[in-house]
């Protein structure tokens, strides 16, 4: 890209074209990915990340749809990162959130970007990460990441956020075969919603039940708000709730901690990720001269015998040119 340093100053101005730019070049794994997130990360430390996550149903865009309002209302710059089910056709993103939040499109101080999970296992784009990095450059005081819906395999939002709040709603099932999912175990902070319903007074006694027994002594017991997200009402309490588990973790030295060992497991994630790409073009470039792939077509050999021989070439030729 020519003038990396004059785009970099657009997206950290908040120039909603240059951070729509930058978040495509990184979705697209553009040349220009590594030097571009280089540049923003050191203006990308501030934000605060909240997770939203929870069963399908449970009315989590609307919700934070209402949150969206309740942070403008006090002047605060928001992202949302939106990540839809991928579209079976294009790989691209379904846009069911973004279509509860339009009202918000307008805004200025509002940057919402729906994201496909392109079928990668747990909720989250691989891109989460540096998308949020985008927007927190962008000028964003709060982030809040909304997820696919969560099973027991999609318990990632847990290495993006600062906080995480689980959303449950009355009707929703057992909240004891939620807990052994192990859905309920990411929670920093429990959110019944659509608590204008029948039964919600009860899902929060089963919740307390559950956290007696499960974290009696916890130095962070999980707060549980009410919400409604069709009345407006609640949304004030889980913001405050919000804040305290931040609090929380800046007085105990956990933010700055939780943070940085994050980052310690990206440099792995990103440097295997690396190595795999490397790798995968090395194996395209020399498979025409490679008799074990000839002798597996014709039937002459097994794969994982004719796997291990692969490998071991292609280590020898980089240990050769070490």
């Amino acid at each position: 890209m020519q003038d990396l340093e004059r785009f970099v100053q657009l997206v950290l101005a908040g120039h909603k074209r240059s951070v729509a730019r930058a978040i495509s070049l990184v979705e697209n794994e553009a040349p220009v990915k590594f030097p571009l997130l280089e540049a923003l990360y050191p203006h990308a430390q501030k934000a605060y990340v909240l997770g939203i996550t929870g069963s399908p149903g449970a009315g989590k865009s609307s919700l934070v749809d209402q949150l969206i309002a309740y942070l403008r209302s006090m002047s605060l710059r928001v992202g949302v990162l939106a990540v839809d089910p991928s579209s079976p056709y294009t790989g691209g993103a379904l846009l069911g959130d973004r279509v509860r939040m339009i009202r918000h499109a307008t805004d200025a101080g509002v940057y919402i970007r729906s994201m496909g999970t392109r079928g990668h296992l747990g909720g989250l784009s691989r891109a989460s990460r540096d998308v949020l990095r985008i927007l927190a450059a962008g000028g964003c005081d709060v982030i809040l990441v909304e997820t696919v819906g969560v099973g027991q395999s999609e318990l990632d939002v847990m290495g993006i956020a600062d906080t995480v709040a689980v959303v449950l709603h009355p009707g929703a099932g057992d909240v004891v075969q939620a807990f052994k999912a192990g859905i309920m175990e990411i929670a920093d902070l429990y959110v019944v919603n659509k608590a204008d319903l029948p039964g919600a007074d009860k899902v929060v006694a089963e919740i307390r039940e559950m956290l007696d027994v499960s974290k009696p002594h916890a130095p962070w017991r999980p707060p549980v708000v009410k919400t409604s997200s069709q009345e407006g009402s609640g949304i004030d309490a889980l913001w405050q709730a919000a804040l305290q588990h931040r609090d929380y973790l800046q007085r105990q030295g956990l933010w700055a901690a939780r943070r940085r060992e994050r980052e310690a497991e990206e440099v792995m994630e990103l440097a295997r990720d690396l190595l795999v790409r490397d790798l995968t073009r090395r194996l395209r470039e020399t498979a025409g001269s490679l008799p074990a792939l000839r002798e597996v077509r014709e039937g002459l050999r097994d794969p994982y015998s004719a796997a291990r021989e692969v490998a071991g070439r292609l280590l020898q030729q980089l240990e050769g040119r070490a």
